[in-house]
């Protein structure tokens, strides 16, 4: 058994170069050490799974060990804002909009099973996602049955329904996911709300989201990539693809859990990334990421105004970035024991 006294950080980063090919339940318990001293290893021969609903699939990186203190930079190399909720950076954006009537959209795509998820996403956001402020939930969803009977909201708080067909099948749903997104802003959206943010509905508020997150184009960073290097990030590298990122791009990885913006500016987004999917479709051609895939390759040509800290879209992994306090966690998305591995 690994312990303090047997190895260091250092020893165990090279066991785990020698020992993989013999014994994965090694990897598994270095990996569980190193955790104890609140880091995380990746390692090229032991592929992490990135899990979407319906899908799973198996990106390798480059050796690395993430280090065990959080690094909490406020700004990021373009100088826009990189959000911890609980810095002083983000207690000066909450009083800078503490006075301003804004109206927000919470935009959430409901459809097939995931539709048990939406009460207590919900239920979770009417305590914690911009209390006290005006607040529409869009659902868009196959299944409005669900809804009832309808969950009590807090004043100035809306929920309005948006059918959509159904759509079997996450290859349907992927294809289909940031047209239909285009659709709703563009009517009802934009028409009676100034922000919208769009979040998957396998997620729970945890702590308090607040006025820290408006900006023009905000993302997210993606938990289990947070402080990895840039040779780590699984961009979408087949030439053929849409999506396709070079090697001497990007700066972050950004997760499609949660991102948003002005109405304007995410529209731009949805519409742009929907086109790009449908012209890759056409050609028989679908990024690994699927819409992650696009999103990031939008927000590489069009960097955001305002990124949010892994607080923001964090989930149970070996691999996620210890975070000072999480506050959207993910249900749908979690670790997969090593007996899993491929």
């Amino acid at each position: 058994e690994l312990t303090k006294a047997c190895f260091s950080v250092v020893d165990i980063h090279a066991l785990l170069f020698l020992s993989f090919k013999q014994d994965k339940h090694f990897l598994v318990a270095a990996a569980d050490f190193l955790q104890g001293h609140k880091a995380a290893v990746n390692a090229k021969l032991a592929p992490n799974l990135f899990r979407v609903p319906g899908k799973e699939r198996a990106v390798t990186h480059a050796m690395v060990v993430k280090s065990e203190e959080v690094q909490t930079p406020v700004e990021t190399t373009w100088g826009a804002p990189l959000v911890w909720g609980d810095k002083t950076s983000s207690a000066w954006y909450r009083a800078k909009f503490a006075q301003k009537e804004i109206r927000t959209g919470l935009l959430v795509l409901v459809v097939g099973t995931y539709a048990r998820f939406i009460r207590r996403f919900l239920s979770s956001a009417e305590v914690y996602f911009l209390p006290g402020k005006m607040v529409t939930y869009y659902i868009l969803t196959d299944s409005p049955s669900f809804l009832d009977p309808p969950i009590e909201l807090e004043p100035g708080r809306l929920l309005k329904v948006v059918p959509v067909a159904e759509l079997p099948g996450w290859d349907r749903l992927f294809y289909r996911r940031m047209s239909l997104l285009a659709d709703t802003i563009r009517n009802p959206v934009g028409e009676e709300v100034d922000y919208v943010f769009c979040a998957d509905v396998d997620q729970e508020f945890v702590a308090p989201v607040e006025d820290e997150i408006f900006g023009d184009l905000v993302a997210t960073l993606h938990p289990e990539l947070y402080g990895m290097p840039r040779n780590a990030f699984p961009y979408e590298t087949e030439e053929a693809s849409s999506a396709c990122v070079e090697e001497d791009e990007g700066d972050y990885y950004y997760t499609s859990e949660f991102y948003g913006g002005l109405v304007s500016e995410v529209y731009k987004l949805a519409r742009a990334c929907s086109f790009l999917i449908l012209q890759d479709q056409a050609n028989g051609v679908a990024a690994r990421g699927l819409e992650e895939s696009y999103l990031n390759r939008y927000l590489i040509d069009h960097r955001p105004s305002c990124v949010l800290s892994p607080e923001y879209s964090w989930w149970d992994s070996a691999l996620a970035a210890n975070v000072p306090v999480q506050r959207l966690v993910s249900l749908g998305r979690q670790y997969f024991p090593p007996t899993k591995w491929t």
